[in-house]
């Protein structure tokens, strides 16, 4: 059964949005009090998040939308011309993001669950943003996770363009936990392609007979944040565990991060995971979580708003509904605190504005778009 059921009634609804000034809250932080001010609402179940260079955003709904949200916060009727998504578990339309050269070609870029023959598996296309008429224009699949396979589980999927043009793709390993050491097929990977769905020649695996040459890394379990470090360039990923073992990752090229052999964590039958936390061979993360907080959604802050989180990492979690902010000594963890948590809300994704704030989405049928603002020390 979906998770909502869709009627004109509720996307009229949903284009009312509340004025940036309304519902605002506050909330005590180490270094802040902070305001969560309601840009808009009446989105079900957002899940990627995009600025435009007008200031206005892009942000995709899991059941398969895709909309513009003015500045203001009032939000477009669904864009024309979007994909049918496999909209079941946590499939339907996922991260979205603008290509390299948007001012100049209007390209986005975006991930959602494919539904096609043997299920459904992650896929990315690009299309170009016609703003005027409201919809697509030459979309195009530019990467398919091979095979598709059946269930509701695990499709990752965070996009992020490096500072090469090179897009960097998560994919989960759709409950197939064995299948995420099979190096020809498409589980628990970060992919790297290029904007137009070639395979760069200098991706690790290029020429090796047995696996696929779009991968990057492997023996990841299930991908929903990723961000590039703003100093280094390199590539950070988070990952959900199972019971315990969310983990932090910088994926390097051609390395093998060990899911399921290696893990932090158990089964949720309680029963161990692989062959313990370590292994010759298999990367560690750079930090885990246990028990876990179930991480979407990351960015590093560089912003003036909050001098003192700047260089911090801000990572959503879903489970336990709040906002972990990371301090990093170069690529250690040294501390965290935890905030926001008061808001009662399930965080699916974390970015920041070129404003300097910090936005938050809300995961429920009743999504906001937040705004957090320090509304004082």
């Amino acid at each position: 059964m979906k998770r909502a059921i869709q009627t004109f009634a509720a996307a009229t609804l949903a284009t009312l949005a509340l004025a940036p000034s309304a519902g605002a809250e506050t909330y005590k932080s180490e270094h802040y009090t902070l305001r969560a001010v309601t840009v808009a609402r009446g989105l079900e179940y957002p899940w990627g998040l995009a600025f435009l260079p007008d200031g206005g955003m892009i942000v995709t709904e899991r059941e398969g939308r895709i909309r513009l949200v003015a500045k203001d916060g009032k939000l477009s009727p669904p864009l024309e011309n979007v994909p049918k998504v496999y909209d079941s578990g946590q499939g339907g339309m996922l991260d979205i993001a603008l290509g390299p050269d948007f001012p100049r070609d209007q390209t986005i870029y975006f991930s959602y669950a494919e539904p096609g023959s043997g299920g459904a598996g992650t896929a990315v296309a690009r299309a170009r943003l016609d703003r005027a008429e409201n919809h697509l224009t030459n979309l195009k699949v530019i990467f398919r996770q091979q095979p598709k396979t059946t269930g509701g589980r695990h499709f990752g999927s965070r996009l992020v363009f490096a500072r090469d043009g090179k897009l960097f793709i998560t994919v989960g390993e759709r409950g197939e936990r064995d299948r995420a050491q099979d190096f020809s097929i498409n589980r628990g990977q970060v992919i790297r392609i290029n904007s137009d769905g070639s395979i760069p020649a200098d991706n690790p695996f290029v020429g090796k007979t047995g696996y696929r040459p779009e991968v990057w890394s492997y023996g990841h379990r299930n991908p929903q944040g990723a961000a590039l470090h703003p100093e280094s360039g390199k590539l950070w990923t988070i990952e959900h565990g199972a019971q315990g073992g969310d983990e932090i990752n910088i994926p390097r090229a051609g390395r093998n991060y060990g899911w399921p052999i290696i893990a932090y964590g158990r089964h949720y039958s309680g029963e161990p995971i692989g062959e313990g936390t370590h292994k010759s061979g298999l990367e560690q993360p750079i930090h885990y979580w246990d028990p876990s907080i179930a991480p979407s959604g990351m960015v590093f802050y560089t912003g003036d708003k909050f001098p003192k989180w700047k260089g911090s990492l801000l990572v959503g979690a879903l489970k336990f509904q709040l906002v972990s902010r990371l301090e990093l000594n170069g690529e250690k963890i040294i501390r965290e605190e935890r905030m926001l948590n008061e808001l009662g809300e399930r965080i699916r994704d974390v970015r920041q504005g070129p404003d300097g704030f910090v936005y938050l989405l809300t995961d429920s049928g009743d999504g906001r778009i937040l705004r957090i603002e320090p509304a004082g020390p």
